[in-house]
């Protein structure tokens, strides 16, 4: 088995682990413990030294890991980061879910992010993340996965809605549960899935996830058929080169947010203060002053790593006419005009430098000039901290679909560049 097919494989499987942003932060913590990376609590005084290795949760559903060099404080050069998401669109369990409609019973769901809602019909799905419950008088958390085919959203007939159907999310998207007066409530479920007391359940964020596995297609195996591409894809590869690279004379960090795809306005996510909460913390750990940290930051480089989109088959036609990024054809740097992506001169020289140095292939991503764009969380990440940064992802299709299309080539390129970016 080849490199990339190796680390394809480990990507899936990843995914396959992580059906939601609470379970992707789990398993990149299992990935760092692993690696004797230790854990640190906001709640709690941090005990850092040169060499050491460190992480931090924060609303069990994002993680920013660092790893110190061996050298003495004056001679540390700055940071380097990466920084992806641990969320994909989806729907949102709500509070009193069950819904009765002539003789089943639907979930009540409300959309999370931008999903491409049809490619959520007629598939076997379930429910996952985490539930909020009472032991011995304080409020814990568990991470639940209902692991089985439970639920789906069925199509109406083409002869009933017509050739172009429009869908109403309060009305055609919530998805069949049961039959009316049926023994398990879904209640009943989550508590046996979560391994508590019924009465014990306080609360949950739970959300729906496709229960199709990823696979490798093509002719010679060279596509990715998964959920969740965006932004496990980037997640994995970034963490995964942080666990396995060793710091020089720069502060390694990677951060994983939650809630990019609703706007990253929370606690846990790119617009909060977690990223420069952690940098203030090392600081102070290793007894320095703003003034360093400042200087530091100054000579440090952000990677904002985001999937993104690829030239479409069928549609060529809504892709920039220069800039045009192919499945495998490895990392896409990212530019916009109106800085929705932060890549400027300089810090697209650096990305073109360190895929020198990695051996991997580089492509460019514009939007077409008449089409409005995305955004990510790279310009959300420096309203807090002002480093230089640039914007890259790996080239997908149907982004947003419930399944999503990547290279299998493309996982191993990111984790070569982000092996070179820790390392150098």
């Amino acid at each position: 088995m080849e490199n990339w097919e190796r680390r394809g494989e480990e990507l899936l499987e990843f995914i396959d682990k992580s059906p939601s942003a609470f379970h992707a932060a789990a398993n990149l913590e299992e990935m760092l413990e692993k690696r004797e990376y230790r854990r640190l609590r906001e709640e709690e005084d941090w005990e850092i030294c040169p060499g050491g290795r460190y992480y931090v949760t924060r609303n069990d559903s994002s993680i920013i890991a660092f790893a110190l060099p061996e050298l003495e404080n004056a001679l540390i050069r700055g940071f380097h980061i990466a920084a992806a998401h641990s969320d994909s669109p989806s729907f949102k369990i709500k509070e009193k879910p069950e819904v009765v409609s002539e003789k089943y019973v639907r979930l009540n769901v409300e959309k999370y992010g931008g999903p491409l809602v049809q490619t959520w019909l007629d598939r076997a799905l379930s429910a996952a993340g985490r539930a909020a419950y009472l032991r011995e008088g304080n409020v814990m958390t568990k991470l639940v996965n209902i692991d089985r085919d439970l639920l789906v959203i069925p199509n109406l007939a083409i002869h009933m809605a017509g050739k172009e159907q429009e869908y109403n999310i309060q009305t055609d998207l919530l998805p069949l549960y049961g039959e009316e007066g049926g023994k398990n409530a879904f209640q009943d479920c989550v508590a046996e899935a979560a391994g508590i007391e019924k009465e014990a359940l306080l609360a949950w964020d739970l959300f729906l996830y496709v229960r199709e596995k990823g696979k490798r297609i093509g002719g010679n195996g060279e596509y990715i058929l998964s959920p969740r591409l965006d932004d496990l894809q980037c997640a994995f590869a970034a963490m995964t080169a942080m666990a396995e690279s060793d710091p020089a004379s720069y502060i390694n960090l990677c951060a994983v947010f939650d809630n990019e795809e609703v706007g990253s306005g929370t606690r846990q996510g790119a617009d909060s203060t977690f990223l420069e909460d952690v940098l203030v913390r090392i600081r102070e750990g290793l007894g320095q002053t703003d003034a360093w940290l400042r200087q530091r930051i100054a000579g440090s480089l952000l990677i904002s790593a985001d999937n993104a989109h690829g030239v479409h088959p069928a549609h060529p036609e809504k892709s920039d006419p220069a800039n045009r990024p192919c499945l495998n054809g490895g990392i896409v740097l990212k530019y916009h005009g109106g800085q929705k992506y932060t890549t400027d001169a300089v810090t697209a020289a650096q990305l073109k430098l360190l895929c020198g140095r990695a051996q991997v292939p580089l492509q460019t991503y514009t939007n077409r000039s008449d089409m409005a764009g995305g955004s990510t969380l790279g310009n959300i990440s420096v309203r807090h901290v002002s480093v230089p940064s640039v914007d890259i992802g790996l080239p997908q299709l149907a982004m947003h679909s419930a399944v999503e299309t990547a290279g299998a080539k493309d996982t191993d390129y990111a984790v070569r560049l982000f092996r070179v970016f820790y390392e150098g």
